[in-house]
Formats: structure tokens, C-alpha cells, sequence
């Protein structure tokens, strides 16, 4: 199905970039230019978690700050799960203390006033009524539009993470492009019902139709050209969307989409985390191990030996830190419980190759160079497997 070709998204994005894919608007693509603006890739933001939030001296390098490195990378998961935001890193003095860092400019962020209206929504989705922002180009239309998926966690319509707003950014740029676009509060989080943590894949799947659905009801928007765009966790839940509803969604984007299990995606995420961090190589692999057994309890459906091999980890991960630092009993069992909650297991059990091969609608995948998160490598290996050489995605 062939788009139109609105103005090209780069124009409205300040140099320089970084990266893009540019696809022609032939009817093998939605026609949209995305370049991803000038700064730290998204997901390099998990990154900062790797320090003591606190004001402890942390000499650089020595073993009490790696035991907090492979700390943080166990409770990542659990952040994940229980929708808690990744703050601004802390500095480090030059005698070992972290102290917190001031905000951070972001020019990025549209200022007022703005060539596009904006409205907060709220739509049913199943039982549950979900809230957002829809943003419309000026004029009548009817518009191409796209509904926003957000990566993994609670996140806000925004997708705030580390002081960035990359969803808010993502949808100005594509408002003055001349499409209208969805973002919406994940289920517990802002204005949404509902709770995160319990979501599966086919509920997140739910949501992201029933934007469809509730774009198609506004006059301002062609029903037969709307969209899913789907950032890392939100690009595996959009191929599944399209194909639950075929004719409904006209094209995919898929930001930083896993192309592999969620399995491998993980642990790759920590063999690079870990060895950036300067952990050493048996810290990586007993990290790996616990990782590689964590998923097959969860995939096996044995969910009482994955939160005692999840809480015996942490326990003794804590052990090692100093004793003002280690979590309390309860934090370590609302760990547990998050490392081990419905939506985690989708992300870590979920495969996502039968999804993509079965997408028949256009596809725009791009990828970070520098993402630790979804490695560009790992990812281009995946998508051998999903896709024929006949479809090439871009990169």
C-alpha cells in the first residue's frame, strides 16, 4: 500500500545526526525518513545504573564496584517490571564520592508555540481505559497516522527515561512530517488503568489495536493508513499487533526491535554491560549462567525455582556490599517478585522471528550503532531468519 511522501522528518530535526534510514515512498514503505538526533543512543542511558546512587566512596575498578555493577544489571529486570525510572547518572569526585549531576540541557524538546494541535485522550482497551496525547497536523486531513509503543517498564506517553523525552521528541518530528500520532501512558502508569507488571504480550498486543482502532474513529485520520512505530520491547509487540489484525495496520517501524529471543538479547545486554563495567570474564559467565537458568524456569513455567534461584542470586550479590548499602529483606523480595512477574516473562521468553517472517505490510527497521541494549550485530543476525532476501530492511 503506497503512503504519501510528507516532508521528510530530518528537516525538523536539529544537526547534526547520527544515523538514518531512508526508504522511498514506493509502496514498499510508509515513505518516512527517521534520523536519530545528535547525543547518547537511547538505551546507553541504562548505563548509568551502574553506580552507587549513594554518597559512599566507590574507588573506581575495585571489586566492591563490580559486585554493584552485576547488582544493577540483576535488578534491571526488575526495573523493568516494576516501572521505576533510571534517574540522572551521578558524578564521581576525584576521591571516590558520587555525587548527583545537574540537569542536563534538552534542546530537543519542542517549544512553543507549536504548527500542530495537540489533545489529550482516553480510549477503551478491553476492561481497562488508556490515556494519552494524540498530536494533528494542521488542516483538515485525513492524516496518515501512528500509534507509539514503548519499550520495556511502565513507561509514560513520553517514554522519559534519564532526562530524555525521545517520544515527545519522535512525535513533534513526525506531527510537522504531517502525520497524526498516538503516545499513550503504558497500563498503570500516568492516566492509564491497569498494571504493567501483570501485562502479557497478547495484552500489550490489545493495546496497541485499540489505538488503531480509536485513531480510525477520528475524522482527522485515514483509516487505511495507520501505522505502528515500536521502540525495543514495542517492536516486538507491533508485528504481533499487525498480524492479530490484518488490513488494520498498514506499516511497521521498528526502532531498536529485538530480532532474536528475548533470551539472547538479554544476555547479550549483560555481556556487554558487564564488560564495559570491568567485571571480570568468570563474573560475566556466572552472570550469564544464573541468566540462562532464570529463563528456562520461566519458559518450563516453574515459577517457584525461578524466584528461589532469583532471590538466592540477589542474596548473594547483596551479601558482598558493604552492610549500609545492601537492600533490605523486602527489597530484595520485591525484586524477586518483579524479576519474576508476567511481563518478564514475555520479554525474556518471547521469540519474535515468527511475527516478522509473517508481517506482509512495509517495514522500516533501524538500529543504533553504539546500543548495548539491542546490538545492531546481534540484531542483523536475527533478521536473516525472519525476513527473505527480497526484503531487506534498512539500518
Amino acid at each position: 500500500m503506497a503512503l504519501p511522501d510528507p516532508t521528510p522528518v530530518e528537516e525538523f530535526l536539529a544537526p547534526p545526526t547520527r544515523a538514518g534510514a531512508t526508504v522511498p515512498p514506493d509502496g514498499s514503505s510508509p515513505g518516512v525518513r527517521v534520523d536519530a538526533p545528535a547525543g547518547p543512543d537511547l538505551h546507553r542511558a541504562d548505563e548509568r545504573l551502574y553506580r552507587d546512587p549513594t554518597r559512599a566512596a566507590v574507588p573506581a575498578g575495585r571489586p566492591r564496584a563490580r559486585v554493584l555493577v552485576l547488582l544493577a544489571v540483576v535488578a534491571l529486570l526488575a526495573a523493568c517490571a516494576d516501572g521505576r525510572a533510571i534517574t540522572q547518572p551521578p558524578a564521581e569526585d576525584a576521591d571516590g564520592t558520587v555525587a548527583p549531576l545537574a540537569p542536563a540541557a534538552r534542546p530537543q524538546d519542542p517549544q512553543p508555540p507549536l504548527p500542530y494541535r495537540s489533545e489529550d485522550v482516553r480510549y477503551p482497551s478491553g476492561g481497562l481505559g488508556l490515556a494519552g496525547t494524540l498530536t494533528l497536523p494542521e488542516g483538515p486531513g485525513p492524516f496518515a497516522a501512528v500509534v507509539m509503543l514503548t519499550g520495556s517498564g511502565a513507561q509514560d506517553r513520553d517514554q522519559a527515561l534519564a532526562g530524555h523525552r525521545p517520544f515527545l521528541v519522535l512525535a513533534d518530528a513526525l506531527t510537522r512530517a504531517g502525520y497524526a500520532v498516538l503516545r499513550t501512558d503504558d497500563r498503570g502508569v500516568g492516566g492509564s488503568d491497569g498494571d504493567h507488571a501483570r501485562a502479557t504480550y497478547a495484552d500489550l498486543a490489545a493495546d496497541a489495536l485499540a489505538g488503531v482502532s480509536y485513531l480510525a474513529t477520528r475524522p482527522e485520520v485515514d483509516p487505511a493508513r495507520i501505522g505502528l512505530f515500536g521502540h525495543s520491547e514495542g517492536g516486538s509487540v507491533a508485528p504481533l499487533a499487525a498480524r492479530q489484525a490484518p488490513g488494520s495496520v498498514a506499516f511497521a517501524v521498528l526502532m531498536a526491535a529485538p530480532a532474536v529471543s528475548g533470551e539472547d538479547v538479554l544476555v547479550r545486554q549483560n555481556e556487554l554491560l558487564l564488560a564495559l563495567a570491568g567485571s571480570s570474564s568468570e563474573q560475566v559467565e556466572a552472570q550469564v549462567a544464573f541468566l540462562r537458568e532464570l529463563v528456562a524456569l520461566l519458559r518450563a513455567e516453574d515459577y517457584d525455582r525461578a524466584r528461589d534461584l532469583a532471590r538466592t542470586r540477589v542474596a548473594e550479590q547483596a551479601a558482598a556490599l558493604p552492610v549500609e548499602q545492601r537492600p533490605t529483606p523486602e527489597q530484595v523480595e520485591a525484586q524477586v517478585v518483579a524479576l519474576t512477574s508476567p511481563v518478564v516473562r514475555a520479554l525474556v521468553t518471547h521469540d519474535p522471528a515468527v511475527a516478522l517472517a509473517e508481517l506482509s505490510v512495509p517495514v522500516l527497521a533501524f538500529y543504533g550503532g553504539e546500543d548495548l541494549q539491542v546490538p545492531r550485530s546481534r540484531a542483523s543476525r536475527g533478521r536473516s531468519r525472519c525476513w527473505p532476501a527480497t526484503r531487506t530492511p534498512l539500518c
